[in-house]
């Protein structure tokens, strides 16, 4: 139901062009080394998961229409082709990984 870390409602919301609002401490978010997560997310600590209705309430309607549209633009690096297209989720997987072991040497 999306309690877990590793939970796909992060793709899903991204792919119904929601805002993903992440709760989690110390997650690592993917392609986070190309993609800039406050774009287009809310990450809340999980401490403040009694504040959530106010963060998200605070957020300027201009600001979340922003991140909405920005969601929208990103959207195709989370999509899988059958037949791989230019930055989808094929190619930004092989690029983490490029990425990865570049930084391992």
């Amino acid at each position: 139901m999306g309690y877990e870390v590793n939970s796909p409602r992060i793709v899903e919301a991204i792919y119904y062009e929601c805002v993903p609002v992440i709760i989690a401490d110390n997650f690592a978010l993917p392609f986070s080394e190309v993609l800039n997560w406050t774009a287009f997310s809310v990450v809340v600590s999980e401490k403040d998961i009694p504040k959530i209705k106010d963060i998200l309430s605070n957020i300027p309607l201009r600001r979340y229409q922003a991140m909405q549209n920005n969601v929208k633009i990103v959207q195709k690096h989370f999509l899988w082709n059958s037949t791989p297209t230019r930055y989808d989720l094929f190619h930004m997987i092989l690029y983490s990984i490029w990425n990865s072991r570049l930084n391992q040497l």
